[in-house]
C-alpha cells in the first residue's frame, strides 16, 4: 500500500505552521504550538488515532490564541486531505464513544469531501451557555469555543463531516474536551482504515 503521509507548511502574517502526518503510524506525536492545552489534546488525538503527527507552530500569541489555534486546525486538516489521496479503499465512516469520568461524548465521522461540524447537546440541562463561559488554564486559556474553532478549521480543510454529541457533562471542561479529542482520533482511525473487501472509492458517485 502506498504510504499515506503528508507534509504541509502554511505561513501567514499571523502564523507559521508546519505539520507532518502519517495516517498509518503508531500514535507518535511531537506537538509544539505554544498553546499547552492544545499540545496535550493533539498528543491524545494522535495516540488514540494511531497517527504519527508532528506540529511546529509559531503565532501571534501576544495577541491571543485564536490565530494559532485555528491555523493549526487548517494545516492539520490540509495534511489529512493530502495524505488520504483519492481515498480508494477506505472505510469512510467512523464512530467512537469516549467517557471521561462524568463526561461522555460520541463522535461520528464521514470522510465525504462535504465538510461540516455539528455539535449536539444530549443532556437534560441546557449546557451551551455554561460551556461558553468556562475556560481551562491560567496564563494561556482554552475554551469550548476554541475547540469548536479548531474542529471547524480542521474538518473544512480535511473534507470531513463530523457530529459531536455531548451525552453527559459534569462541569469539568478539561474532561469534556479531552473526551472529544480522543473520540475524534478513534473515529478517524476507523474511517481511514483500508477495507480489504473494497477495491474502489467508497461512494456510488465514483469519487469523494
Amino acid at each position: 500500500m502506498k504510504k499515506r503521509a503528508a507534509k504541509i507548511t502554511r505561513k501567514t502574517k499571523e502564523t507559521d505552521i508546519t505539520v507532518k502526518l502519517n495516517i498509518d503510524g503508531n500514535g507518535e506525536a511531537d506537538i509544539q504550538t505554544g498553546i499547552g492545552f492544545l499540545d496535550h489534546m493533539l498528543t491524545l488525538f494522535a495516540k488514540h488515532g494511531f497517527f504519527d503527527l508532528s506540529v511546529s507552530a509559531k503565532g501571534d500569541l501576544d495577541v491571543d490564541i485564536h490565530h494559532t489555534n485555528e491555523d493549526t486546525g487548517i494545516t492539520i486538516g490540509s495534511a489529512f486531505k493530502k495524505a488520504l489521496g483519492d481515498k480508494k479503499g477506505i472505510k469512510r465512516f467512523g464512530e467512537s464513544f469516549v467517557p471521561m469520568d462524568g463526561c461522555l461524548v460520541r463522535v461520528v465521522a464521514d470522510i465525504s469531501n462535504r465538510p461540516s461540524l455539528h455539535i449536539h447537546y444530549k443532556t437534560k440541562r441546557n449546557i451551551e451557555d455554561m460551556l461558553a463561559n468556562l475556560t481551562i488554564g491560567d496564563s494561556v486559556k482554552y475554551s469550548f469555543v476554541n475547540l469548536e474553532q479548531f474542529a471547524q478549521a480542521f474538518l473544512m480543510n480535511a473534507g470531513i463531516n463530523m457530529h459531536i454529541e455531548i451525552l453527559a457533562f459534569d462541569k469539568d471542561l478539561h474532561h469534556l474536551i479531552e473526551a472529544i479529542f480522543k473520540a475524534m482520533g478513534r473515529a478517524l482511525d476507523e474511517a481511514t482504515q483500508i477495507d480489504s473487501r473494497r477495491k474502489s472509492i467508497p461512494s456510488t458517485k465514483g469519487r469523494l
